[in-house]
């Protein structure tokens, strides 16, 4: 691990105990015939409210997935697909709607994740113990009140952290989990909740996680023949800490937080690289991420306030197989990068029907490597964005503009200077029935997304002339939901979107006199046609047996326009499938749960030319996990079994890198009350 990791460690962990022990109370043990279980807050989302698509992930249902990570999760979300480069510590991004990886905004307690180096947020990094929700929303989200770059992304992860409750005869919960399984997988994990006081609680929760990444998969021989080898080389050694502080006061709340995040891993590589049966790769990577942020609530009769702020520090060391007999060249680079981040939101509300917001945010990213001639480039970004919502009975109408400016600086060469655009975006709901909860939906969004810093000034490949990205999107929709209250069907909610986006001036990475020298490019132009459909229902046998049922689609027809005179013109682009899909269906019975969850990703190619040496064949995979709830000694306990990928199927999500087969994960969870 860096050298500063274990330092940091050791300050952060002193001071939570030293913070909780100061403020812990002694709670009386409960009755023997009593169960002490902290206090549930259900949140309820009305559809109507959610004018612009959104899919969501809560509670107990994140855990009854058998996810680990929320790259896991989000699989589940429909228009999604997930590059995963194989393995527990392969890098894994997210692609919405076939826009790309840095047009999705990731934001943690309202404050967005940032990589002002390649735009990709590495989504395996993130743990669900800490996690309340997973939200996705294409477009924006729907409330006015939001930060200016909430409105920059041309889709948005939220991922909210779990704040602490309290019964009333409680003050401190203490949760233990234990985790361990297949590839040597061990991972361990702690969460602390204390009550500091009557308005303010602190959560801190430590994770580990170390795996030697090894699995069996299989492959083809150049005489047709299948062989099978070890995947080596994915090793992960990772530490994770969070430290949380929640505050309420009168018609606000305020939230701070510390993260640090530190990994050593080893990259297996693609199989291609060497000869059958040698797939030995020593390409590793280290890592050290730390940000610390706070947001502040606060409501008035006809004012909302909203405020953040963050600094985060990111250290990067990668080494290229370092052994001579190794085809690739050799490269060991490190990177830092660091930020600086502010805004500030408002809300008037005039009448009841009206409201206006005004968001600015100011951004600040620099970026050191120890690259040859590299530039060392900073980043000055200001954004500011004007909404206004009319909320009717039956319509809803929002409408919102972003003007964005970025200027660019560099301590040596030149740098990109000066870039600004206004982008606009138009919401309309109709709800056209008092007693039928039916709405339909539209929105138009114009987004554009800046050259990464790499895209601008990587040595021998960086393009200082790069126009940003820019996107338009359209999106109509219909939901329906209908509920029983006494019928063993106790509900069905089900949704239809259809969109058209459009992605201009592309930047694409071309070679130029020999294939260690590339540059970028604006040359792509990306027709996006699809379909998302969701459906989910809720049965209720009796008071100790229900189940759940959720099940998405999507149809994407992704076309290549960029040259009408090439052959491959209006073909599939790379790794976007025609068809995807997933079901999961979970039954509850007394302290017993079944899951059972299934994806389907269909045919594609991996690249332009949709010919038959670029075709990938369609995967799927089946998941089930089972788990029991039980009280001992007057705490609540959960034991987990679960199984993935149960029917053993070799595929790939991105080709030459294979993923593992039948794998198994076993989970101790232990919930003490102090």
């Amino acid at each position: 691990m860096h050298r500063y990791s274990f330092a940091l460690i050791l300050a952060i962990s002193l001071l939570t105990v030293c913070t909780n022990a100061a403020f812990a109370q002694y709670v009386p043990d409960c009755p023997d015939s009593t169960l002490c279980l902290n206090e549930s807050v259900v949140v309820a989302y009305r559809q109507s409210d959610k004018i612009i698509p959104a899919q969501s992930i809560r509670g107990d249902e994140i855990k009854r997935l058998g996810s680990h990570s929320v790259a896991d999760a989000i699989r589940y979300f429909s228009g999604i697909q997930v590059k995963d480069y194989g393995g527990v510590g392969g890098l894994k991004t997210i692609n919405v709607r076939s826009m790309g990886t840095q047009h999705v905004g990731v934001f943690y307690d309202g404050v967005q994740l940032g990589n002002a180096q390649n735009g990709q947020i590495d989504l395996g990094k993130y743990s669900l113990e800490n996690l309340e929700s997973i939200t996705l929303y294409n477009g924006q989200k729907s409330s006015t009140l939001q930060s200016a770059k909430d409105y920059a992304s041309a889709s948005a992860v939220y991922l909210r952290a779990k704040a602490p409750s309290f019964s009333e005869k409680s003050s401190s919960h203490f949760k233990a989990r234990l985790s361990g399984g297949s590839f040597g997988t061990f991972n361990p994990s702690v969460l602390w909740e204390q009550k500091l006081g009557k308005n303010v609680s602190s959560s801190f929760n430590a994770e580990y996680l170390n795996t030697t990444g090894k699995y069996r998969f299989t492959y083809a021989t150049k005489d047709g023949y299948s062989a099978s080898d070890i995947r080596r080389n994915g090793d992960v050694s990772a530490v994770r800490l969070e430290e949380g502080l929640f505050g309420t006061i009168n018609d606000g709340e305020w939230r701070a937080r510390v993260y640090f995040y530190d990994s050593q891993r080893g990259y297996p590589g693609a199989v291609v690289r060497e000869e059958p049966g040698k797939f030995r790769h020593e390409d590793r990577q280290w890592d050290t991420d730390f940000f610390t942020q706070g947001s502040l609530y606060k409501q008035w009769e006809k004012y909302r306030l909203n405020a953040s702020i963050k600094y985060s520090y990111n250290y990067l060391h990668y080494l290229s197989d370092p052994r001579p007999e190794a085809t690739t060249m050799h490269v060991e680079n490190r990177y830092r990068q660091q930020e600086a981040y502010a805004s500030l939101s408002h809300e008037f509300s005039f009448f009841e029907w009206w409201d206006i917001s005004i968001a600015t945010d100011w951004q600040y990213n620099t970026l050191d490597a120890d690259l040859a001639e590299f530039v060392f480039p900073s980043r000055n970004t200001l954004l500011a964005a004007m909404a206004t919502s009319f909320n009717f009975r039956k319509i809803k109408f929002q409408a919102s503009g972003l003007y964005t400016y970025v200027n660019d600086s560099a301590k040596s060469g030149k740098a990109a200077g000066r870039k600004k655009r206004l982008s606009p975006t138009v919401v309309l709901q109709i709800l056209p029935f008092d007693d039928i909860d039916l709405s339909f939906r539209a929105f138009y969004k114009d987004v554009f997304r800046m050259p990464t810093l790499n895209d601008l000034y990587y040595t021998f490949v960086g393009n200082k002339n790069l126009k940003p990205e820019s996107s338009t999107q359209y999106n109509i929709g219909v939901t329906y939901s209908v509920n029983w209250k006494e019928s063993l069907l106790r509900n069905v909610k089900a949704s239809v979107d259809a969109y058209y986006n459009k992605v201009n001036d592309k930047i694409i990475a071309t070679p130029t006199s020999n294939q260690f020298q590339w540059t970028m490019i604006n040359l792509g132009l990306v027709l996006i046609k699809g379909a998302d459909v969701t459906l989910s229902s809720n049965l209720v046998f009796n008071d100790n047996l229900s189940s759940d049922i959720h099940l998405n689609y999507t149809f994407q027809k992704a076309q290549d326009c960029t040259n009408p005179e090439s052959q491959w013109y209006k073909h599939q682009i790379p790794y976007i499938p025609w068809h995807s899909g997933s079901l999961s269906a979970g039954i509850t019975y007394k302290q017993w749960n079944f899951n059972y969850s299934f994806i389907y990703t269909g045919e594609r190619y991996n690249a332009s030319a949709n010919i038959p040496e670029n075709h990938e064949q369609p995967w799927y995979t089946s998941d089930v996990s089972f788990s029991r709830t039980f009280s001992l000694w007057n705490n609540l306990f959960k034991v987990a079994a679960e199984i993935n990928n149960l029917f053993n199927q070799q595929y790939e999500v991105v080709r030459c890198y294979p993923m593992p087969g039948t794998n198994f994960r076993l989970t101790l969870t232990m919930n003490f009350q102090l």
